[in-house]
């Protein structure tokens, strides 16, 4: 490897050597629940599956060289990995202060499981720099928690600036970087502690695989995340590690492919007639600055007169390429409607004050021809005659 390789040479070649027995090009895919040790009290660095695999291990090496990090550990699920997180920083009777703008299963997660066990929760418009300063001052969170850009509004924080921040309140900064890649942005070059992913998403990019993985530079929070793992059994299979392995050697291609259609589909948008506010961070100068592309995520809301749910129900089931389903970060183009699918653990109430109203539609825009998904969007959004 040369001393300073880039991105898409790092994520087809990093921790994934070719085979010293057979010298197979791809690395071997490990389906082994246990390992012989040649002799007793001596094992050849693997002994239980639960704990370690090999091809778990090269996904792991190749995350944290993309994400810049010391390490990483790789689980079944982003869930998961979020899990891990909170109980590897976390101490009884403590602290998170978390973005307003956050995905619905870690606020499930928070409210559902945390809080309960007497973790206390609070939330900030961290968009507010002097905002998250008080908070940060005021409460002293053990954990710092937020999504750039968020979901599903499209929200980029100032990842410098509140990283500088959370150091100063001796506070762990985590940035869930599922919605960018590390193609996109590295949040840890940018002073975070802790990185989560959804591997299921933009880094599979297949639709085919459940995963999550932890990208962290301290040693400690590192050691505590395997202990954890292991310990609660959320490990990630290694087929599920291959697939995602998999996927990564394209990410920075496709991520390509879907910021520049994503770019397509947003002009078309903003000028719809049917459309009112379109939602992708290309215009706003923290974006440009922190970010490689904008991503292929994109959110708007239709322009409806009283509920907007009867005309929501007809875009959603006009779309012909659009898979209306939950997920994203996959080569094929989806949509949701973040109210009753990804944010429906929000109470109605916390969901409008956070902006996620019942006439928001979110896209995960894919790679298929551009022109194909503004033809299908055309025809979504028009208003059936008679109607």
């Amino acid at each position: 490897m040369p001393n300073d390789p880039g991105f898409n040479t790092r994520a087809i070649h990093v921790g994934q050597d070719p085979d010293p027995v057979t010298g197979a090009t791809v690395p071997p895919l490990y389906l082994t629940s246990t390992y012989t040790q040649p002799e007793f009290g001596r094992h050849q660095g693997y002994e239980y599956g639960r704990s370690d695999n090999p091809t778990r291990g090269a996904l792991e090496e190749a995350m944290a060289s993309l994400e810049q990090g010391d390490g990483a550990v790789a689980f079944a699920s982003g869930m998961a990995a979020s899990d891990a997180v909170l109980r590897a920083c976390l101490v009884p009777g403590g602290r998170v202060l978390a973005a307003e703008d956050l995905y619905g299963g870690v606020y499930r997660l928070l409210e559902r499981v945390y809080r309960p066990q007497g973790i206390a929760i609070h939330y900030v418009d961290l968009g507010d720099l002097k905002n998250a300063q008080e908070a940060l001052q005021q409460l002293k969170p053990q954990v710092l928690w937020l999504e750039s850009p968020s979901n599903p509004l499209l929200q980029v924080l100032d990842l410098a600036r509140l990283a500088a921040m959370s150091r100063q309140a001796g506070c762990i900064l985590v940035v869930d970087n599922t919605f960018a890649s590390p193609y996109n942005q590295n949040p840890l070059a940018l002073g975070a502690d802790v990185v989560v992913h959804s591997t299921t998403k933009y880094i599979g990019g297949h639709s085919d695989v459940i995963g999550g993985v932890v990208v962290a530079r301290d040693a400690e929070t590192l050691d505590a995340l395997r202990f954890i793992r292991n310990t609660t059994g959320g490990t990630l299979g290694p087929f599920e590690a291959w697939l995602t392995l998999r996927g990564l050697k394209t990410l920075g291609v496709r991520m390509q492919q879907h910021a520049a259609n994503a770019g397509r589909v947003v002009a078309f948008l903003r000028d719809h007639p049917a459309v009112d506010t379109v939602f992708y961070p290309s215009n706003n100068p923290l974006a440009q600055q922190q970010m490689r592309t904008f991503g292929g995520m994109v959110s708007f809301t239709l322009k409806t007169d009283g509920d907007p749910l009867p005309r929501v129900k007809q875009v959603l089931e006009r779309f012909q390429i659009f898979s209306l389903a939950e997920s994203l970060g996959g080569v094929e183009s989806l949509v949701g409607h973040p109210a009753t699918m990804t944010h429906a653990a929000l109470p109605a109430a916390e969901r409008q004050r956070r902006g996620v109203v019942d006439g928001l539609i979110r896209l995960s825009v894919g790679i298929e021809d551009v022109q194909d998904l503004i033809d299908d969007l055309s025809q979504a959004l028009a208003r059936p005659q008679g109607s």
